[in-house]
């Protein structure tokens, strides 16, 4: 009897160990701002044509992704502003659902609160790791007070590597400025140079005499930054976005280019300590499997790629858009706000031609940091004989570059909401190397297809609140075929939902107002012209430029499409939350009158 005992308990760990060694180790990477057009594979997936419809583009990392793994092209995003995106993926839900519509703090204690992805991770026994953005901007309450919470076991955030000058530029609350105190902590952004040292862009800097008089300009102009400031106001040298110059600092030696090397650091030195800087960090488990997030910020403002980049792309002239007067004239008021605030049509010849040539030279430099990345992650796990995962998530929403007449996102236009997730497995039964989804795919897929390739199973309650679908279940053909996808965000345009199918994309305004919990049904009963609505014929105006909210033909069109949209986004339990200024907010509303109505079909009319 005592050998047969001992047997089962052998057998036993035998077959926990063999469980545990199946779990595969997960990459996911997400870039900011980032859109399709910038990678070869992607254009000729959807257009036929590798390059972008503007000039001139590189990806041979990305590409390289594509043909090894399962690109799903037609991914779009929940939200067109970095939280609410960020949200929704690590979440697992849409903006109605956890009631996270911009960039708002807030708390995990909530009743309708759930655990995020790497959390979740956690419970499945990874261990998680994240370097650079993460824009999930959670909190949690002790004693009715917000208090920092950590969804990652080990995170080195970009503020982290900025205070080590590990940055060619830099944003950060500041105390001291150059040895001299200030009164209060105030934001203020740098440029780091190749000896370490900082470049305050700020003439209030300098009139408070911390900074050599002449240095902030001295520095705009070394650097030939091309800045953005909101409406159509004169740009001057120190104020505004920064939509274009060079990097002060080498390819490998700016922030995004140390969010590889501190995750390939992390890597190359299992089972011992690294530094990060002045600091220390334990490098990875090698006994457990990994969860990894990088979170890169290129092509986010400030775009600065490197000198040998930049050198290359000016080399090549782009084809412009253009925004005509009855484009302008026909658009919503709330995407006209967007546009507005972030005007370029107006701008020169040649600053329109630098934004564009400075963008996509930076996203030909993330594509290197991307390539450089994945190899290292895929040779640890293959040294270890361990399975593995990448999931690449091409931008928490895309950027216009002069499309409508304007940079930035914001908008349920294609080109900030269009997507595409690569997924490249040691399992190739589950992701194909090169193979192509074209159903629609969404960003709240992402977490049950990292939990359902870490074991979890997601029919089981503790998973019911998850919104997407397992990428794993569509390539099979056995998830549901979405005839739609659907999103909502407040940030910028003010309250706003959309929907689209392969033929048509419908926004409209949800609310009058951002005040959660009151008038949560307003739309429902709003005057149509009061819904500020937008609609677009995808398969005759594939630009979106047209807008057709107003045209008789399409009055059934728009008709069903409201009432869709309506019914889920408001009726199919919506959440809302006064979450407060520093997200300790825990005053809850709820709206459930059309429970079911997100069952991903939407037969329209002919």
């Amino acid at each position: 009897m005592k050998t047969i005992k001992t047997t089962l308990i052998i057998l036993s760990f035998l077959f926990v160990g063999k469980a545990i060694a199946q779990q595969p180790n997960v990459l996911y990477i997400l870039t900011d701002d980032h859109r399709y057009d910038v990678v070869r594979s992607f254009n000729k997936m959807i257009t036929g044509n590798e390059m972008s419809e503007l000039g001139y583009v590189e990806s041979p990392e990305i590409d390289k992704l594509a043909e090894m793994g399962t690109t799903f092209i037609n991914t779009y995003c929940q939200a067109q502003g970095c939280a609410p995106s960020r949200a929704s993926m690590h979440y697992g839900r849409y903006p109605f659902r956890s009631g996270i519509y911009e960039f708002e703090y807030h708390n995990n204690t909530l009743e309708h609160s759930k655990p995020t992805l790497p959390e979740q991770m956690a419970k499945l026994g990874y261990q998680t790791f994240h370097v650079g953005k993460l824009g999930v901007r959670i909190k949690t309450l002790k004693d009715g007070k917000t208090k920092p919470y950590a969804i990652y076991q080990t995170d080195i955030d970009f503020r982290t590597l900025a205070r080590e000058n590990l940055t060619a530029w830099g944003s950060d609350w500041l105390r001291e400025v150059n040895g001299h105190k200030l009164e209060k902590p105030k934001n203020y952004s740098f440029i780091v140079n190749d000896n370490g040292e900082r470049e305050y862009i700020s003439t209030e800097i300098e009139d408070m005499g911390f900074q050599k008089k002449g240095t902030a300009e001295a520095t705009v102009k070394k650097y030939d930054l091309l800045r953005k400031i909101k409406g159509k106001k004169k740009t001057t040298f120190d104020m505004g976005m920064i939509i274009g110059g060079v990097s002060a600092r080498k390819a490998g030696k700016t922030r995004d280019g140390y969010y590889t090397s501190v995750f390939q650091d992390y890597l190359n030195n299992a089972d011992k300590p690294f530094s990060v800087g002045s600091l220390t960090y334990n490098g990875i488990n090698s006994s457990k499997p990994v969860f990894c997030h990088i979170g890169y910020d290129f092509p986010h403002t400030p775009v600065l790629p490197p000198a040998d980049y930049r050198e290359r792309f000016k080399q090549h002239k782009y084809k412009v858009p253009e925004l005509s007067d009855e484009e302008y004239t026909a658009m919503a008021k709330q995407m006209k706000k967007v546009v507005d605030r972030n005007f370029t049509n107006n701008y020169s010849d040649k600053d329109k031609q630098t934004m564009i040539q400075d963008y996509f030279a930076f996203c030909a430099y993330g594509d290197k940091l991307i390539g450089d990345a994945v190899d290292t992650f895929i040779k640890y796990s293959e040294s270890k004989k361990q399975e593995w995962m990448v999931i690449y998530v091409h931008g928490d929403h895309g950027w216009k570059l002069n499309e409508h007449g304007a940079i930035s996102k914001f908008t349920p236009w294609d080109i900030d909401s269009h997507n595409p997730i690569v997924v490249v497995s040691s399992d190739k039964n589950k992701f194909p190397a090169g193979k192509v989804v074209s159903d629609f795919t969404e960003f709240v897929d992402i977490a049950p297809t990292a939990l359902a390739a870490a074991g979890a199973k997601l029919k089981n309650e503790e998973f019911s609140y998850l919104d997407g679908l397992d990428l794993a279940k569509i390539v099979q053909g056995k998830a549901p075929v979405r005839d739609y996808v659907i999103g909502e965000s407040h940030a910028v345009t003010g309250p706003r939902a959309f929907i689209r199918t392969n033929e048509y994309v419908f926004s409209i305004q949800t609310r009058p107002n951002t005040k959660h919990g009151e008038n949560m049904k307003w739309a429902l009963n709003a005057n149509y012209k009061d819904l500020d609505p937008a609609l677009y014929h995808i398969t005759k105006d594939p630009q979106e430029i047209n807008n057709v909210a107003f045209d008789k033909k399409y009055k059934s069109i728009a008709k069903a499409m409201k009432e869709k949209l309506l019914n889920i986004v408001l009726g199919d339990n919506r959440v809302e939350v006064e979450w407060e200024k520093w997200g300790s907010g825990t005053k809850v509303f709820h709206s459930n009158f059309a429970p079911g109505s997100h069952d991903f079909k939407l037969k329209l009319p002919k």
